[in-house]
């Protein structure tokens, strides 16, 4: 197979998964009843869903005053929706016990990339260490990496999810990793009719 037909793999974040602690206490049956964008059904879960427009995204907010953000496309859009979150809920919150920026932790990060190149997957899985496929099962073969922790999915036309990650860097590295050892395992991607 062609040597170097995957360049530097360049990647979209299509999702983010964050958590927070406020260090608030939260009445979520207040917040759901004055919060148009806020439901709690307690007998199904014991958090409360808040769906943000601006950023789009969804939290979980939990009565101790953690929570967990979804939905967003970048670090700076996870900043903007937990700031907007804490802003809102310091209304509702029975005893703020601090104040100032909240800060969060990435748990993890959904990213997707396109290597342009057809993939063999089946060779890689006979080849590859950590590579599983089962064709009849998915159409994707998963690759786990251990540095950095993720988990890819390889599909034959060279697209790519890449999932596990919790940051941007972690991402690129993965990527430039997994574009390093699918190169022997690549061709042209074959002209569609």
């Amino acid at each position: 197979m062609s040597k170097n037909l995957i360049g530097k793999p360049t990647f979209r974040i299509e999702n983010i998964v964050a958590s927070a602690n406020l260090e608030l206490d939260l009445d979520l049956y207040s917040i759901a009843y004055k919060v148009h964008d806020v439901e709690y059904e307690p007998e199904q879960f014991p958090g409360a869903i808040f769906k943000m427009k601006e950023p789009k995204s969804s939290l979980l907010l939990f009565k101790n005053g953690k929570i967990i953000c979804t939905g967003c496309k970048s670090e700076k859009e996870v900043q903007a929706a937990i700031e907007k979150t804490q802003k809102m809920l310091l209304t509702y919150a029975k005893n703020p016990r601090k104040s100032g920026k909240p800060t969060f932790r990435i748990e993890n990060i959904v990213a997707s990339a396109n290597f342009k190149v057809e993939l063999d997957l089946y060779a890689i899985a006979s080849k590859v260490d950590d590579v599983e496929y089962e064709p009849e099962q998915f159409p994707g073969a998963i690759f786990k990496i251990k540095t950095p922790k993720s988990s890819l999915l390889l599909f034959k036309n060279g697209k790519i999810i890449c999932t596990g990650c919790k940051s941007e860097k972690e991402v690129q590295a993965a990527l430039n990793l997994t574009a390093k050892i699918m190169q022997d395992y690549a061709s042209p991607l074959k002209e569609s009719k």
